[in-house]
């Protein structure tokens, strides 16, 4: 049976997804902040393939009714956050009957672009994992999903860290200029909301909206000054209060090529290991953008690599 989710499913859903993915199992807490919690949900996109009584699948299907900036609520897009299906159930086309009553879902709110599943802010992973998934891989690209771009996550261990010399003689010239990192301070709070707004995606300023709300203190913020406007910044412990998430961070596009970048992520990797962290991670980069090199020279190793998905529905 295909249905939607009711009042009682969600342990079952729980620990049908933490025995079809344990590598990445969820917890309760998680299943609220992500699900439950997020502004978007509707129980009628989360859906269940039940048999004997036992959830065997499962699937998060959202349409935004809320914007994410401004006015737009993106009328024409829905996202499949997740899905799975247990694997002593697969291969009996449960897979394709999830995809199916997610498909009438999003054609019940008038969306005809899905993407598989770079919904901000509940993403779980930016997309699928051939690797470590290749029947989903096959379900999603059977369902007429398209790959759009690959993502990469990236890990880096902290024990040990300093700031290398060049990178100092860096910071030396562009201090020089008038440039300087420092932790974020109150004056420059609102000042490093709207950089973010003018420079960057909205999910980056809600990031350190939601941030300072939940109590990440401002020392987790390190900002780039000059002439006392914020033209860069750094982030780490901004995602689910978990420290050692590292980013978003960014300097003003007219100050890209200028090392400034560098210095800020090296700034900030040092505020870590000083606070005592031992790794800094993250989810989202283009392994082959300016920003994956950097990271690449700065000893961040790849850990996993995300195919983000899209299809139209007709």
């Amino acid at each position: 049976m295909i249905r939607t989710c009711q009042r009682g499913d969600e342990l079952g859903f729980i620990t049908a997804w933490n025995h079809s993915m344990p590598t990445d199992g969820i917890s309760e807490k998680t299943f609220i902040t992500r699900i439950l919690a997020d502004i978007n949900f509707e129980r009628a996109g989360l859906i269940i393939a039940e048999e004997d009584n036992r959830i065997v699948g499962g699937l998060m299907a959202v349409v935004r009714r809320t914007p994410m900036s401004g006015t737009d609520i993106e009328p024409d897009t829905g996202w499949i956050t997740t899905f799975f299906v247990h694997p002593d159930y697969r291969q009996r086309g449960i897979g394709h009957a999830l995809m199916d009553a997610a498909d009438t879902y999003f054609c019940r709110h008038n969306r005809n672009t899905i993407y598989f599943a770079s919904y901000t802010p509940g993403y779980f992973a930016p997309g699928i994992d051939r690797i470590q998934y290749p029947w989903g891989a096959a379900l999603l690209e059977a369902s007429g999903f398209q790959k759009l771009y690959q993502a990469a996550a990236m890990d880096k261990n902290l024990v040990g860290f300093e700031i290398p010399k060049d990178v100092r003689d860096v910071e030396a010239v562009r201090r020089a200029d008038g440039y300087h990192v420092e932790k974020l301070t109150l004056p420059y709070v609102t000042e490093v909301i709207n950089f973010s707004d003018r420079e960057f995606n909205p999910d980056w300023t809600r990031s350190i909206r939601e941030a300072l709300k939940t109590g990440v203190p401002m020392s987790n913020i390190l900002v780039v000054l000059r002439d006392e406007k914020v033209v860069g910044f750094c982030i780490y412990g901004a995602y689910d209060g978990i420290n050692e998430r590292f980013g978003p961070f960014g300097v003003a596009a007219s100050l890209r090529g200028t090392g400034l970048g560098k210095v800020l992520l090296y700034r900030c990797l040092e505020q870590m290991r000083q606070d005592g962290l031992h790794t800094a991670w993250f989810l989202w980069t283009g392994e082959k953008e300016a920003a994956g090199h950097l990271y690449l020279r700065a000893g961040f190793t790849i850990t996993r690599r995300f195919d983000v998905m899209k299809k139209t529905l007709t």
